[in-house]
């Protein structure tokens, strides 16, 4: 299975730790994902350090800290019609390609499913940046 290029707005197939399940121990995702990647950021050896949020179809706990992700984008990206949201104050953090990416069944195993619009990634680093000051939970997956 070829791998594509890490790059801010790609969503791809990964098997997400909650920062809480983080905090209970957990080193495993219990469910694969659909994930934004919001950050990638070269590193001195030449890797890739790259930055997720998870999709989700549960209803934010802080509508404050999501984005619902319009119809048309999940249609662009082949995602089913339910409502969901980008979690935009937990992340992973993992070197490229990393353990935890996940073939994507129904898309010839592909790990991604396209890239986010501009104006929409842009509207999610916005509230990334707005968010800043405020608790934001960063989970180590290395």
């Amino acid at each position: 299975m070829a791998l594509p290029t890490p790059e801010a707005g790609l969503v791809i197939s990964y098997a997400y730790l909650w920062s809480n399940e983080y905090k209970q121990g957990k080193l495993e995702g219990l469910k694969n994902r659909p994930c934004a990647i919001i950050l990638v950021v070269q590193n001195e050896e030449g890797g890739k350090k790259v930055t997720v949020a998870p999709i989700t179809h549960t209803p934010p706990s802080n509508p404050d800290a999501a984005i619902e992700i319009p119809i048309k984008v999940k249609n662009h990206l082949g995602l089913d019609s339910e409502r969901s949201w980008i979690i935009l104050n937990d992340f992973n953090e993992f070197l490229w390609p990393g353990y935890d990416l996940r073939p994507i069944a129904a898309m010839d195993n592909k790990v991604d499913y396209g890239v986010l619009p501009p104006l929409f990634y842009t509207q999610i680093v916005s509230k990334i940046l707005e968010l800043r000051q405020k608790a934001k939970s960063v989970t180590p997956r290395d």
